[in-house]
């Protein structure tokens, strides 16, 4: 009796050695399309770009889990574009490219900001330059962080 078996094939890694499982890509986020989150959905019958204050607050509603204040106190949000159709494009950025939360944190943004009322898709894109400083801190986070 013989069994059909699919065979793997190890692919060495950087250092040459042959391994099984996963690699490091297999841990990090799609970067197909770029940098951008995605929440929400078009919505049916828009009325219009949705509240400032009520986005504000959705942004700052999430925290950097290392740092005791919000993103938008932080000055992590570069622009936000709130779209005629209820739509919501936002460029952030984080304190340091090597951000462990570089990968979970758009997603969080996007899904924040996609569950206020008047939101349609979001889109939230992770972006580099300009890098951030502490200079986009507000004055509450520099009192919070006693920069």
């Amino acid at each position: 009796m013989t069994q059909d078996h699919d065979t793997k094939t190890a692919a060495p890694d950087d250092a040459g050695q042959d391994h099984d499982g996963p690699g490091l890509a297999d841990f990090l986020p799609d970067t197909s399309d770029g940098y951008i989150a995605k929440a929400g959905a078009a919505l049916e019958n828009p009325a219009g770009q949705a509240d400032p204050v009520a986005v504000e607050d959705a942004l700052k509603s999430v925290h950097d889990p290392e740092i005791p204040v919000n993103i938008y106190d932080l000055g992590l949000i570069y622009d936000v574009e709130r779209r005629h159709n209820g739509d919501v494009y936002v460029t952030m950025s984080l304190t340091a490219p090597g951000c462990p939360v570089a990968g979970e944190m758009p997603g969080q943004v996007a899904r924040a900001l996609a569950a206020v009322d008047g939101v349609g898709e979001v889109s939230v894109e992770l972006v580099w330059s300009p890098p951030w400083t502490p200079e986009r801190m507000s004055d509450d986070a520099r009192l919070a962080l006693d920069f």
